[in-house]
């Protein structure tokens, strides 16, 4: 359960960011800049908290080798369903929700796989042993 919140919430944060629908904050941050430029500014640099936070928990707990590890197995996975006929990619929109996926499974695996390589082996981080 909780890889799946944390799952979700990355996938929040990059949809938020980002989607091909008119609900996302590139898109309000551009028609809306003169208008509400310092409500523009505060929900960029929120969006950027978000992002610190999951960057910095993914890249300390599996490290640029294993998000490319991670990119690589969903991609393989997206491919696999693409030679298959499960998925077409004609749909540029579908296309975006998939990249959005895909980069929300890295960060959530990230996020949680100090939880995960802890209940496996019984090891604790060094940064983990407040816990």
């Amino acid at each position: 359960m909780g890889f799946l919140l944390r799952w979700a919430v990355a996938f929040g944060l990059l949809a938020a960011t980002f989607n091909p629908t008119q609900w996302n904050y590139v898109r309000w941050a551009v028609d809306n800049f003169d208008k509400q430029m310092p409500m523009v500014v505060l929900l960029g640099l929120l969006l950027l908290v978000g992002y610190i936070i999951f960057l910095r928990a993914t890249l300390h707990s599996i490290g640029a080798l294993g998000m490319g590890l991670v990119t690589a197995i969903v991609a393989a996975l997206l491919w696999v369903l693409y030679d298959y006929g499960l998925l077409s990619l004609d749909n540029s929109s579908m296309n975006v929700w998939i990249g959005i996926l895909a980069l929300s499974v890295v960060l959530g695996v990230g996020l949680s796989w100090s939880f995960v390589r802890r209940s496996l082996s019984g090891q604790v981080d060094v940064s983990d042993s407040d816990d």
